[in-house]
């Protein structure tokens, strides 16, 4: 049986702007670049470039005509948000075009295509003469060589494959006969090893015989174990060698390729580049900040689209066709109307932003030294601007700025507090950067564990226990005591 009741909601709703604003901030400089272009292109209300008509967006905005247009107002529910602030790809139609008559020369632009780490295995093997089989089995382990040129999988495994999906047949004498006679000869060299001691191996009998070669060789097959975890004593020892002849091997071995793969020029990837969103400077002793001009770009709203709409709008008697234009032209006005606030209101948040970090700040930015960088949360900076914590998150997490030390990331310049021996807060990066220190000037024959770590930071009045320091060790990418020391 039908109901009708009435029901009170109280909802809470962001405007579209507000969505719009949210998604811009967030974007790195070039990401902001590629959306401001896609707008541009979707919207033909949106243009782009210097050639501003002066006071034209005044005029637009208090043009009566536009605000009010009797019976066909436009209101915000009218309005198409998803066209331009969605994420998803966009259909098909709208990155087709046809622009060619029927009679027109079909043309195609040649384009270059580099030649990928594994077609380059397999283009080698053309030098090799092998049967029919060997072709096959070799082939087949050059695809299941991973990118960083290793086989990791059991040749027992490799046999069973290649006879479900190949219908090759063999035994693992055969597939380990061509791994080693056939792919381990390819280049670069090293690649098609099984593990990184076969692959250090492989590397050293490739190179021209000397003394030091020969005894890389052995303690690599006959110690390998010994010569990873530095057990130096125990190799000394074991090959009757000296400290010298040792280091000679460290150094000998430290020249090879332990991913032979990645030394492949088409396999690397392309590394991408870091645009600064600001820029400090220290001029005369005192701290200026700038916005990239890149998230400054200078936008305005169509002259002739607001003619357009004049005109559909000084026409006494409208057709059902001219109704729908005057609505497409004030959906597209409305939006490049909003883009370009949005875009405003970005510049500004970053801009106010990045302002009280620097100036919460200001002693590192004026020095450089990561010691003097104060404790800094989210909190702290939403507060002084009275901003909301996820807006700073989003400046935070995805904005460089260019400094007289190098390009930073921003988020690099939050830290936890922690009390020091006479009770201040200091910011745990300061700590770091004391380990980092006291790390580097060790004696690199006796590395210092981190139990002695701890009891020296201790001294210089940071009360850290063991476990904080081997976490913060880790944290900086430094290896155990064990595995810093040197001959």
């Amino acid at each position: 049986m039908l109901k009708q009741s009435l029901h009170q909601k109280l909802l809470q709703k962001l405007s579209p702007q507000q969505i719009q604003l949210m998604k811009l901030i967030q974007l790195p400089t070039q990401a902001f670049e590629e959306r401001l272009k896609q707008e541009i292109e979707e919207n033909p209300a949106l243009d782009s470039g210097k050639e501003e008509p002066e006071n034209f967006e005044d005029s637009l905005a208090n043009d009566t005509d536009y605000d009010d247009a009797g019976t066909e107002k436009i209101e915000a529910d009218d309005i198409n948000i998803d066209e331009y602030l969605s994420d998803d790809e966009y259909p098909s139609y709208k990155t087709q075009a046809n622009n060619y008559s029927s009679d027109d020369e079909e043309k195609q632009v040649p384009y270059a295509a580099g030649t990928t780490f594994h077609q380059s295995l397999k283009n080698q093997l053309n030098t090799f003469r092998i049967d029919e089989e060997e072709r096959s089995i070799a082939e087949f382990l050059v695809g299941s060589i991973d990118d960083s040129g290793y086989i990791r999988r059991e040749i027992i495994d490799l046999v069973d494959d290649l006879a479900f999906t190949q219908n090759v047949f063999t035994s693992e004498e055969k597939v380990l006969d061509v791994l080693c006679n056939v792919v381990q000869r390819l280049d670069p060299v090293g690649v098609g090893a099984r593990d990184l001691k076969e692959c250090l191996v492989i590397q050293l009998k490739a190179k021209s015989e000397k003394q030091s070669r020969q005894l890389a060789i052995d303690i690599l097959e006959n110690a390998f174990d010994h010569f990873v975890k530095k057990h130096y004593k125990k190799l000394l020892e074991k090959f009757n060698i000296t400290e010298e002849q040792l280091k000679e091997v460290i150094t000998e071995i430290g020249k090879l390729n332990p991913k032979p793969g990645s030394s492949y020029a088409g396999n690397n990837k392309i590394a991408e580049q870091i645009v600064p969103d600001f820029t400090i400077r220290i001029l005369e002793g005192q701290l200026e900040l700038t916005l990239n001009s890149r998230n400054a770009p200078e936008l305005h709203v169509s002259r002739e689209y607001n003619n357009m709409l004049k005109g559909y709008q000084d026409s006494k008697e409208k057709s059902k066709a001219q109704k729908d234009a005057v609505l497409f032209i004030k959906q597209k006005l409305d939006a490049a109307k909003w883009f370009i606030d949005a875009i405003k209101q970005r510049q500004q948040t970053l801009l106010v932003t990045m302002n009280a970090i620097m100036h919460y700040q200001e002693e590192y930015f004026l020095t450089g030294d990561e010691r003097k960088l104060k404790p800094m949360i989210l909190k702290d900076i939403a507060d002084g601007i009275n901003m909301d914590v996820s807006t700073v998150s989003r400046v935070a997490n995805s904005k460089y700025v260019s400094t007289p030390y190098g390009t930073k990331l921003i988020k690099e310049f939050f830290s936890e507090s922690m009390k020091n021996d006479q009770g201040e807060d200091v910011s745990t990066r300061e700590i770091k950067k004391i380990l980092e220190n006291v790390i580097a000037e060790e004696d690199k024959r006796k590395p210092l564990t981190d139990e002695k770590l701890s009891k020296l930071l201790k001294e210089k009045g940071y009360p850290i226990a063991r476990r904080t320091v081997a976490k913060y060790r880790e944290q900086l990418d430094i290896p155990v005591a064990r595995l810093r020391k040197e001959i």
